[in-house]
């Protein structure tokens, strides 16, 4: 498997090596071991699935007191993937990261504590799994406006509009992070 590092060298792209037979494949989708030393040591305690439509944007979702890492797999379908640098302190701050995974090439994304993170769904359905390091919680969840013109997000929507959740279309602008957390700890 290898580790390649992103536009943001701290997010990285995952290529496992995948054996195929008549049967199928098989891949080691992870060890600890590899993890450790490409992108730092970390616990995963939560595992989350996500299943999509055809249409569907979620995200730009974010924690601030109890920040996610999240070692993302696109299962079935294809999706794009967007995160967005929330780190004050990094060289990489408010920079924008889009890429397009798919359940054929069996790669994972790592995206460290301290990013906001969305997909638009391209396929008519996506299934998505992620591994957490650190638990869910209701009460420090946040989001940041998908359509943002200050991050001018390149979704690859086509001429429709996205299906949103009424939570996420309400989210605050990059402005609003910017006066709201730059001068708090994210990370």
């Amino acid at each position: 498997m290898t580790f390649i590092a992103t536009t943001i060298p701290d997010v990285k792209l995952k290529t496992p090596l995948v054996h195929k037979d008549q049967r199928g494949f098989f891949y080691e989708a992870f060890r600890a071991h590899d993890f450790k030393q490409q992108c730092g040591s970390y616990t995963f305690k939560q595992l989350n699935r996500s299943s999509s439509v055809k249409g569907v944007l979620r995200g730009l979702h974010f924690q601030h007191l109890a920040a996610q890492g999240k070692l993302l797999s696109v299962l079935v379908g294809t999706i794009v993937d967007v995160v967005v640098d929330l780190r004050p302190t990094s060289a990489t701050f408010g920079q924008v990261l889009t890429l397009t995974l798919d359940a054929t090439q069996h790669q994972q994304l790592w995206i460290p504590p301290g990013f906001a993170h969305g997909f638009f769904v391209l396929s008519d359905t996506a299934f998505i799994e992620y591994q957490c390091t650190e638990y869910f919680d209701p009460n420090d969840q946040y989001v940041i406006r998908w359509d943002d013109p200050s991050l001018a997000i390149n979704w690859s929507l086509d001429k429709t509009d996205p299906v949103v959740s009424p939570k996420d279309e309400k989210g605050m602008s990059w402005q609003c992070f910017l006066d709201k957390f730059v001068d708090k700890t994210i990370v």
